[in-house]
């Protein structure tokens, strides 16, 4: 037996299908490159040398990295870095 061609239909889905995927990438990679570009608005405005030693902005900040993480925005080691530099400017009583 001879293999059976494809269709002209299945060849067009296979097409539009990697078309969509491509899409969405890129989708995702400019969303990535904002977030990137707002976070380090956040780290310019709220770094150490402007006296951000208050525990529920640093905790607010903790938190919308937590946010961001699990939205896949960031990666693991991003998490685990900037979870390291804000712990860091917590003030413990």
């Amino acid at each position: 037996m001879s293999a059976q061609r494809t269709s002209f239909g299945k060849l067009e889905r296979d097409r539009n299908k990697k078309a969509r995927a491509a899409a969405k990438r890129e989708r995702r990679q400019g969303r990535a490159s904002e977030t990137d570009a707002a976070s380090d608005d956040t780290r310019s405005t709220a770094g150490p040398e402007s006296g951000a030693g208050d525990s529920t902005e640093v905790l607010e900040l903790l938190a919308a990295v937590h946010e961001r993480y699990d939205e896949g925005a960031i990666s693991l080691e991003e998490l685990e870095e900037r979870k390291a530099e804000l712990l860091a400017r917590l003030e413990i009583d």
